[in-house]
């Protein structure tokens, strides 16, 4: 019996996308590393711990979703929408708590031991749900060009962004919700008038809220710090000012592994070392080859993607590619531009590095996602 079960596991990897897997483990273990020295100065071992457990959750989870069959999933498209609104109304339940000033964006589980971001998850829900609406625009009416059809995904898009950030005031995954969109409804050959028009949009809405300071301050305090690195050093500006010192100490080969000199130091050195700053930890104690070796993972894991999205069967399945790619892409590139002091501190963590159970398990479930389209590309 036992020699059965392993039978059937080791049949089920075989058939997923093994390079893709490889790539996401090998990002995970480095990240993994790199999570016990940014915290090896608490004395506990509890983050590597639950970074473990998720890799190896996460990893079942690739399996076991692979063998998800989105065509037939999707057509149970009412409850996803349904879900996706539902998961993060919890947020206003006493399950919501909150990380950061102004943010309530995870949810803790009495039986659960760590907190779960309900953004995390309906990202992934999302991706299949807007690939499906674009599908069904392109293919069955015809039509992307009209104001109507724009006006159908953008509504979409930007009632569920606005949705959880006036629940969570979390910009940052309110913001990738958004990018997702835009790199999704490109790839489909949105026309590019809409575009311009909803950048113009976005970018005067913006313009607006910051003449009439409808932003919290601590928003505002963030982009201002972008323009005057001597502004708020102590406040706003603290992070990223210890991150971009902790970042050039490691010159091109860094400092070595556990011997950082801000990594290693306790309390008052650089914070979120373990989360949000994971990068600047790799240069400082790795060096720029060390920093350029993860993004390169990234940038692998990316075209991987892209590859099988080229492959695809249907345009449903290149689509949902797409719209994964996107997701590592943009949260890659914004927080390496936080740690570089180039874009504001938006709480976006490293994909695969950063430490995050939920984060790593549901990047590995669509990572599952995009290797049960490979299958389904190669049987046909």
């Amino acid at each position: 019996m036992l020699k059965k079960a392993f039978a059937a596991i080791f049949e089920l990897f075989r058939q997923t996308d093994r390079v893709l897997l490889a790539l996401c483990c090998c990002a995970s273990l480095f990240g993994i590393f790199m999570i016990y020295s940014a915290t090896r100065w608490t004395g506990s071992n509890r983050y590597v711990a639950v970074q473990s457990a998720a890799l190896l959750i996460g990893v079942a989870a690739y399996a076991l979703i692979s063998l998800i069959d989105l065509e037939i999933a999707i057509r149970r498209w009412k409850w996803i929408a349904v879900f996706n609104v539902a998961f993060f109304l919890l947020l206003k339940a006493p399950f919501g708590v909150s990380d950061n000033p102004g943010n309530t964006a995870g949810l803790k589980f009495p039986f659960l031991p760590v907190s779960i971001g309900p953004a995390e998850v309906v990202k992934i829900t999302f991706i299949v749900l807007l690939a499906r609406q674009l599908q069904w625009l392109r293919e069955d009416r015809n039509d992307l060009k009209s104001f109507s059809s724009a006006i159908l995904v953008a509504g979409h898009t930007f009632l569920l962004a606005g949705l959880y950030f006036v629940i969570s005031g979390d910009m940052g995954n309110a913001l990738m919700f958004l990018l997702i969109f835009m790199a999704m409804a490109f790839a489909c050959g949105f026309a590019l008038r809409w575009f311009a028009l909803l950048l113009a949009g976005i970018g005067g809405a913006f313009a607006a809220a910051w003449h009439f300071h409808l932003l919290p301050d601590y928003m505002r305090s963030r982009f201002l710090v972008l323009f005057d690195h001597s502004y708020d050093v102590r406040g706003a500006g603290w992070q990223q000012t210890r991150s971009l010192l902790t970042l050039g100490g490691g010159g091109w080969l860094g400092q070595g592994y556990l011997h950082g000199t801000q990594t290693q130091a306790g309390v008052g050195s650089i914070p979120a070392r373990h989360t949000d700053l994971i990068f600047s930890v790799i240069g400082e104690e790795l060096g720029l080859l060390g920093a350029v070796a993860a993004i390169a993972l990234l940038i692998a894991i990316i075209v991987r993607i892209l590859l099988v999205a080229r492959q695809a069967s249907s345009r449903f399945h290149a689509l949902i590619c797409v719209g994964i790619a996107s997701m590592v892409a943009f949260q890659m590139i914004i927080n390496v531009g936080m740690c570089l002091f180039v874009m504001p501190v938006i709480g976006l963590t490293l994909p695969f590095f950063s430490y995050g159970g939920s984060s790593l398990v549901t990047l590995f479930a669509a990572m599952g996602l995009v290797s049960g389209i490979k299958m389904r590309s190669i049987r046909r």
